[in-house]
């Protein structure tokens, strides 16, 4: 993997300040990119098919297909091309640097342009059928590609204001009319919804929300953002008292305003929250507080939404032309229904609802679940000094917080990654150029690593009773995460409890509730006073449902998950995540969502294809979505 520092965004000049012409002659990257050029401008998608590997990855992030796409093999590589090639006019594809070749593979950084847009890559090259890998000073002819994206930056004529293109700001002269910034905005704020419309709605906003208005903001598009809580950040000042990010600070900045960095490795909720205020203040996000969409409809004759809000407890409508949920990566919470749960006299909460522990000292809690939300509410409950037993239904994924941020994560995201060249921007696309298909395959030997390192605490852990897993093939969290978004714990302490016995376990399926108990399905009786639910949350177009139509929610099909037919993430493969951050078969409706990564990295697509519909251009989506499963 070659690490350098990251070049402004935009590309222009990629060829001065990436390898000379000299050095890219005997650079075998730099070859195969001459001769997969020639193909291209040929328009021979065969030829250009014929040099990617037998088994082999070309992920698109929008630049070729408007889309999130990831074809496989020749055949497609070649369905990918015979669909784009001739209106997307590839070209001008530079090395970055110099590639690097280690464990027969070559790795190459570069830059290309189409006919609307700049981007960037990492192309991963290896020699098949014993041919020469080029590093010998032969032709290289065995070169084919083997893992190869496609990102798109920018586009042309749209760059957004920065470096040498950053707004002037002062308005020198004379102007009797001249109105302050201040004024400026607070015109702007007054106009939405009497003499501006939205071109797009985003709902929602936490930190997806905030991440998109922000690059819709610098790209132009007359963006707002509205979401019920008061103030910006309250999404997290509303949640249970012990919260943090349990990702570390490299892995979660924002686009544009980094965390300084004397920031917390885990930084704390409210934290956090005050960190998403003043970032939308900064980024001038428009931003609308204390609203919410009541209803939404589309009208495909005149390509808009009709979006009915109560604001501040005014109603109001809006008419944007795009509607982006952006209401979290999970839907609505998942709230089971139990015999008995009318007639019990103590508390009930979903996790969503846990104000924290302080009420609870002195009591017996029963919080049923085993995942991230379970564990917390469980080590804050007993710090308390409340009596809690927690109901593991299905088993779970824990991994040591300290063993994931140095083994899956350090040479990303970390400060010796950062020290080494990686900046954020790489880090992304690093991570973004790794096929979802055989992403498994790296994670297992990390993973195995971490179960060497932490053995004592997972003998303890299993000696306690806990039903432990690491994945359906061995892969660990973060493929756990993709493939369904739940089963897992990073462990900052709490897990602990459980196998010290401090938090008792109980396992099984609850039955019932009596009036002061829950009761598992073997009849084992646990007396409680709180019920906590910690049972997840359901697909995302549960939003849809409730804001446009089930016929809508249906239409658009479950959001994330890959098609990797594991444990809730059924089949058949889908290539990238179902929905997100792309075209949906419901015209103009989008989700965005996912962990501070994800928002700040995959923000920048959502906003480049609102960008270009926005500006009227011709985007036709190559494989729009497939609805396979409808929740």
């Amino acid at each position: 993997m070659t690490e350098t520092l990251e070049r402004p965004l935009g590309t222009e000049g990629a060829q001065e300040q990436g390898t000379s012409a000299a050095d890219a002659a005997a650079d075998p990257a730099a070859r195969w990119f001459a001769d997969f050029e020639a193909a291209l401008t040929a328009g021979d998608a065969a030829a250009a098919a014929g040099m990617f590997a037998t088994r082999s990855f070309w992920r698109d992030l929008v630049a070729f297909s408007w889309n999130l796409t990831t074809v496989e093999d020749p055949a497609g590589v070649t369905d990918l091309l015979e669909n784009t090639l001739e209106r997307t006019k590839p070209r001008n594809f530079t090395l970055r640097e110099p590639s690097e070749t280690a464990d027969g593979v070559t790795t190459a950084w570069y830059d290309f342009e189409t006919e609307v847009g700049r981007g960037w890559g990492i192309v991963r090259l290896v020699a098949e059928d014993g041919a020469s890998d080029g590093t010998d000073g032969t032709a290289g002819s065995g070169l084919k590609a083997w893992t190869f994206i496609t990102a798109l930056l920018e586009l042309k004529g749209h760059e957004e204001p920065r470096g040498v293109r950053r707004p002037k700001g002062a308005e020198h002269g004379i102007d009797p009319n001249r109105k302050t910034w201040s004024e400026k905005r607070a015109e702007e704020e007054a106009a939405w919804g009497t003499d501006a419309q939205p071109h797009t709605l985003v709902i929602g906003g936490g930190q997806g929300g905030i991440a998109l208005g922000a690059r819709l903001r610098q790209l132009g598009v007359p963006a707002l953002v509205i979401d019920k809580h008061a103030r910006p950040g309250d999404q997290w000042r509303s949640r249970y008292k012990s919260l943090c990010l349990h990702d570390p600070v490299w892995y979660d900045h924002l686009p544009y305003i980094k965390f300084p960095d004397n920031w917390p490795v885990f930084a704390p909720k409210d934290k956090i929250a005050d960190w998403l205020e003043s970032y939308t203040k900064m980024m001038e996000v428009p931003y609308w507080s204390s609203t919410e969409a009541t209803s939404a409809s589309f009208d495909e004759a005149a390509g808009r939404w009709t979006v009915e809000l109560v604001r501040d407890g005014e109603a109001m409508t809006l008419h944007p032309e795009h509607l982006v949920l952006a209401t979290g990566m999970s839907g609505k919470p998942n709230v089971p229904s139990f015999e008995g749960q009318d007639v019990f006299q103590g508390e009930q909460q979903h996790s969503s609802q846990h104000p924290g522990p302080d009420a609870y000292a002195g009591k017996k809690v029963v919080v049923v679940g085993s995942n991230n939300s379970a564990f917390d509410i469980c080590g804050a409950l007993h710090e308390h000094g409340a009596d809690v037993t927690m109901v593991q239904r299905s088993s779970s994924h824990i991994v040591k917080s300290d063993s994931l941020m140095e083994i899956g994560l350090g040479d990303l995201y970390s400060e010796r990654a950062v020290e080494s060249g990686v900046t954020t921007e790489k880090a992304d696309l690093i991570f973004a150029s790794l096929p979802y298909r055989i992403m498994h395959e790296f994670q297992i030997p990390l993973y195995q690593q971490m179960a060497e390192r932490d053995k004592e605490f997972y003998d303890r852990l299993e000696a306690a009773g806990f039903d432990h897993d690491w994945g359906d093939d061995g892969s660990g969290l973060f493929l756990k995460y993709l493939r369904r978004g739940s089963g897992y714990y990073i462990d900052v302490g709490a897990a602990d409890l459980v196998a010290d016995g401090k938090v008792k376990l109980a396992k099984g399926q609850v039955d019932r509730l009596t009036e002061d108990s829950v009761v598992l399905a073997d009849g084992t009786e646990l007396p409680a006073d709180l019920v906590v639910y910690a049972t997840g949350y359901g697909s995302m177009n549960g939003w849809a449902a409730d804001l446009i139509s089930q016929e809508v929610a249906d239409r658009v099909g479950k959001c994330w998950g890959l098609g990797s037919d594991t444990t809730k993430d059924p089949g058949p493969w889908e290539g990238e995540q179902r929905n997100m951050w792309k075209p949906t078969q419901q015209q103009n409706l989008w989700f965005h969502g996912g962990n501070l990564h994800q928002s700040r990295h995959y923000s920048l697509y959502l906003g480049l294809q609102l960008k270009a519909r926005h500006e009227g251009m011709d985007t036709p989506v190559y494989r729009l979505q497939e609805v396979h499963h409808l929740s």
